[in-house]
This record gives C-alpha cells, sequence and structure tokens, in this order.
C-alpha cells in the first residue's frame, strides 16, 4: 500500500480529513516520485547482475551449500527466490514504504526455508552478499534508498523465530 493510500485510510478510519502534516508527506512524497520511479527501474536494470555477482560471493563464503551442490534447478531457484526480493525492494520504493516486504516477502520467510533443508544462515550470508554488490553497482544515494530494505530482510532472518507455547505449570501435565 502507498502512502499516500495508507494516510487516506487512517483518514477514513479516524473519521476526519489528513492532517496539515499528512498532507505535507503526501506532496513531498509525489515530489519524489520520479526518482522513486528512476531507482525502481535502476534496480530492476541491475537485479540480473546484482543476482549472479551475488550468488558467487556467496559461494565463496559458503560453497556447500543447495545452491552450489551442481543441480542446475537448485541454482535457479535460489537466484530466483533472490531476485523475487530485489524485486520486492523495488515495490517497497515505488510505495513508499515497507508494507510490500513486511506483508509478502518476510511473512513465514524463516518457515519456509528451514522447512525445505535451507539453513538460514546460509540466506543470511546470502543477502549480505547482494546487499554488498547492490551497494557497488549503484550511486551512493540510490544505495542509501535500498540499504534499509536489505537491512530489513537480513535483520528478520537474525531475529528469533515465535516463542515455544509449552505447559508452563508441570503439575497439569502430570496430571494429564
Amino acid at each position: 500500500m502507498s502512502i499516500v493510500k495508507q494516510i487516506i485510510l487512517n483518514a477514513d478510519e479516524e473519521l476526519r480529513y489528513p492532517t496539515p502534516g499528512e498532507l505535507r508527506t503526501i506532496r513531498s512524497f509525489c515530489r519524489t516520485g520520479t526518482t522513486q520511479i528512476r531507482l525502481a527501474k535502476t534496480l530492476e536494470y541491475y537485479a540480473p547482475t546484482i543476482v549472479e555477482k551475488g550468488t558467487r560471493k556467496f559461494w565463496q563464503i559458503c560453497p556447500r551449500t543447495p545452491s552450489n551442490s551442481g543441480s542446475r534447478k537448485k541454482t535457479e531457484a535460489a537466484q530466483r527466490d533472490m531476485g523475487w526480493y530485489i524485486r520486492l525492494i523495488s515495490y517497497c520504493l515505488l510505495a513508499g514504504n515497507d508494507q510490500p516486504l513486511r506483508e509478502i516477502g518476510l511473512l513465514g520467510m524463516k518457515e519456509l526455508y528451514t522447512n525445505v533443508g535451507i539453513p538460514l544462515d546460509n540466506i543470511l550470508q546470502y543477502f549480505r552478499c547482494l546487499k554488498a554488490e547492490a551497494i557497488a553497482l549503484l550511486s551512493p544515494d540510490d544505495a542509501a534508498a535500498i540499504v534499509p530494505y536489505f537491512d530489513q530482510i537480513i535483520q528478520e532472518l537474525v531475529r528469533p523465530g515465535p516463542a515455544y507455547f509449552g505447559i508452563k505449570d508441570r503439575s497439569v501435565a502430570k496430571a494429564a
């Protein structure tokens, strides 16, 4: 959801008009629209290179990984996934916030990779390599705009998973 839509929905939910501060946010977002579109196009253009170079760098760090097992299918799947995350970052740039990443990309991410047998440490390293390659290929200003989204993905991978909800009272367990 774009910042504009989010502001309108929030105001409508509260049965009010957008505040002067919210209107300034919309104005600022509209002024930077051409920059956001240009950056999204730049990221689209460089995505294959970022993924390719990031993959090679990742394999230097983690040579024993499913994507580097000699299986073309696993390599293509890994690169497809990494390209998909870069595309999600471009959606965030266009929306002006991280909502596409939070709602589409991070939800269940750790569980997915764990369930298919890919070590989370490997995925974490892969994203760090992609981030480094993106920074190297983009101008400093463009890189600064995408780094927070890469950092958000990385933080999601290092954050502990959901708490285990077990029986706290042992006497209840014995009675059962």
